[in-house]
């Protein structure tokens, strides 16, 4: 169940709007930093390239953003929660294995945004202090700002978080003040509404399509409307979102009037900022940090998402497990320290490599077309499962991978220029994701189980037996078994022939990832009475898997209603010493094995690789009290003797 505070919030309300105003537009309301002058550059300043320009921005923000995020995407919310590994996880099961590459590519390539959205939208900000002093170094600012902005992510942003609203409506209302007053003086700028300036400037502008690359960074941050769809509610968002489009418009358009009256006496852009133009002078300290707030706002709010989407890919078995931590109270406010510093290290090598924001565009538009186009693919394959129609997610596909594939060949033109740091950066994330991935698979497929029926009668003999030494009162097992009527041969051979582990209860344990993101289930299944039980938690793919404690309760609710006991049965305890408790976790290593192929060694080892540089253990990544817990090594693939000194004679 969601807490009222949660609740309260993503229902439509003022609280609510100031909130979705503060998180959610951040990126996409950080974008008039640099849209225009990225669009004009270093290009004359003529009439058909500025209405071309805005015409672009207003058609892209409507048919990107509001028709495709705001109205469709936003639909396809999967139990009040977005992004796209939620997308993902609504999708999986009715259709085939391919939906998971676009869900992996898309992951990534929004995982390489959170690196590049925080240098450009800080380095953007505090450019604007050039205009006060040009010979200002802007470089080492920005890399204080980025550091002391992922140092207090281990504290949490409960506190700071309360003034993100208030913030932000400050940010958009100074930006629709500013356009205001420039539109004023030329209200025949809203010409550029009509969509032929746009086609002219694509089709008979010189070069005017590859101007596309530059005009998407208008649009994005749309992808944060999906995937903080479960933080504010889709009605809070929906409506937000005229008062953010409308203020960010009338700032495009006061740019572009501004921009016309230069060109109007012959002026170049000459490296100015046309947003910082437009400011007044005595103003403009105030406007920066303004927007160097802002600019933080949206970058805080983009690291937030990128620890959830981390943490979601965890329990859908798609990246290493890493350590979270809880910094506060707050549902869904996590923490992975490595992620962190390894967030924090390509954001200093972006702003040391390009230094200028201008630099960093390409990359940054390169990620999110990428995370835009995946989307697209799961969200048309989302609305036929769900119409079982193929008439509109035709439609849909037609139309939006049209408009995405153009905006991706007009990034990619730029591709030497920076392009390549993302996809040189979502094709690493992609390996590990898709290493991770294809390695489950291979242990899935090699994972050996038999029938639990006789194995269940030689426990309660093994339990039963006395001449064995007792090795825990209770002794517990995590299983991959779907079900009850099977168990892991591993499992067995722990119990049996690895040191025979006498127990007087055992408990197997299950966990079963739902597509829900919150759903906290178990289920109970007495396979011996008083000695052997089977739990299955049935957990949603955003909560945490804290097995140690989910355990205990359940077996505290057992003992409640007297289903088990869980005293100690040592006769000089019994009856008022509760049972020591013992987990035992099998962690797999790779043998010399002929079974596989050359392609699966080869995952395998790097999957063990990645493992031991970036993975915690499995007793770590469930929670389990190491106090009490024991690690035993398996072979992945149980070795067959015959295979090995095949020639081996009996001397006569």
């Amino acid at each position: 169940m969601e807490s009222s505070r949660s609740t309260h919030i993503k229902r439509l309300s003022f609280v609510g709007l100031l909130v979705t105003v503060g998180i959610i537009f951040g990126d996409i309301g950080t974008s008039p930093l640099y849209v225009l002058k990225a669009i004009v550059g270093d290009k004359p300043i003529e009439k058909e390239l500025i209405l071309g320009a805005l015409s672009c921005i207003f058609w892209t923000l409507t048919l990107q953003t509001t028709l495709k995020y705001v109205v469709l995407t936003l639909r396809a919310d999967n139990n009040g929660e977005g992004g796209i590994l939620s997308l993902y996880a609504l999708v999986r099961k009715a259709s085939k294995q391919w939906v998971v590459f676009p869900a992996m590519l898309g992951a990534c390539a929004l995982l390489a945004d959170g690196i590049i959205t925080p240098s450009i939208s800080v380095s953007s900000a505090i450019e604007g202090l050039r205009v006060i002093n040009p010979d200002i170094p802007t470089v080492p600012i920005v890399i204080s700002i980025i550091t002391a902005l992922f140092i207090i992510q281990q504290f949490g942003t409960n506190v700071v978080g309360k003034t993100f609203g208030p913030v932000m409506l400050v940010w958009f209302s100074m930006l629709a003040v500013l356009g205001l007053v420039q539109v004023s003086k030329r209200l025949d700028i809203f010409w550029a509404i009509n969509p032929k300036y746009a086609y002219n400037l694509l089709f008979h502008y010189p070069s005017g399509f590859w101007l596309l690359g530059a005009v998407f960074l208008c649009t994005t941050g749309a992808e944060a409307l999906y995937s903080d769809l479960g933080h504010c509610g889709r009605a809070n968002i929906r409506v937000s979102w005229i008062f953010v489009k409308t203020c960010l418009l009338i700032n495009y358009f006061g740019q572009g009037a501004w921009l016309l009256d230069q060109g109007e006496v012959g002026h170049l852009l000459n490296n100015r900022n046309p947003f910082y133009e437009i400011m007044p002078r005595s103003f403009l300290p105030f406007g920066i940090i303004i927007a160097t707030t802002a600019a933080i706002i949206a970058s805080q709010a983009l690291i937030s998402g990128t620890f959830t989407l981390v943490s979601e890919a965890m329990k859908l078995n798609l990246w290493p497990k890493m350590r979270v931590n809880y910094p506060t109270e707050l549902r869904g406010q996590i923490y992975i320290p490595a992620m962190n510093w390894l967030l924090w290290l390509g954001c200093i090598f972006v702003v040391l490599y390009f230094k200028e924001s201008g630099n960093m565009e390409a990359a940054y538009g390169l990620s999110i077309t990428l995370t835009m186009l995946m989307t697209t693919l799961l969200l048309a394959q989302y609305l036929y499962i769900k119409r079982r129609n193929l008439f509109f997610p035709f439609i849909l596909l037609i139309v939006y991978l049209s408009i995405e594939l153009s905006f991706l060949a007009a990034n990619l033109l730029k591709f030497a220029e920076g392009g390549w740091i993302t996809l040189l950066i979502s094709g690493a994330l992609f390996f590990i994701m898709w290493i991770w991935y294809k390695a489950r698979l291979i242990k899935d497929k090699l994972t050996e189980f038999e029938d639990f029926e006789p194995v269940l009668k030689k426990m309660r003999e093994l339990s039963n037996d006395s001449t064995i030494a007792k090795y825990a009162t209770n002794l517990v097992y995590m299983s991959a078994a779907p079900d009850a009527s099977k168990i892991e041969k591993k499992i067995v051979y722990s119990i049996f022939q690895k040191q025979p582990k006498r127990a007087d209860i055992y408990w197997i344990i299950h966990i079963e990832v739902l597509d829900t993101p919150y759903t906290t289930e178990y289920a109970v299944e007495k396979l011996v009475e008083d000695d052997v039980y089977r739990i299955t938690f049935y957990l949603g793919f955003r909560v945490e898997q804290r097995i140690n404690i989910l355990f205990r309760k359940v077996v505290e609710e057992l003992e409640r209603n007297r289903e088990v006991n869980i005293m100690s049965r040592y006769h000089s305890l019994k009856d008022y010493v509760t049972g020591d408790f013992k987990f035992v976790v099998l962690e797999r290593y790779l043998p010399d094995e002929k079974e596989l192929t050359s392609l699966e060694r080869f995952v395998m080892r790097t999957y063990f690789f990645l493992s031991h540089y970036l993975s915690i253990s499995e007793g770590k990544a469930f929670g389990l009290d190491t106090s009490v817990l024991v690690i035993e090594k398996v072979p992945l693939v149980l070795p067959k003797l015959q295979d090995f000194y095949p020639n081996l004679k009996r001397r006569k």
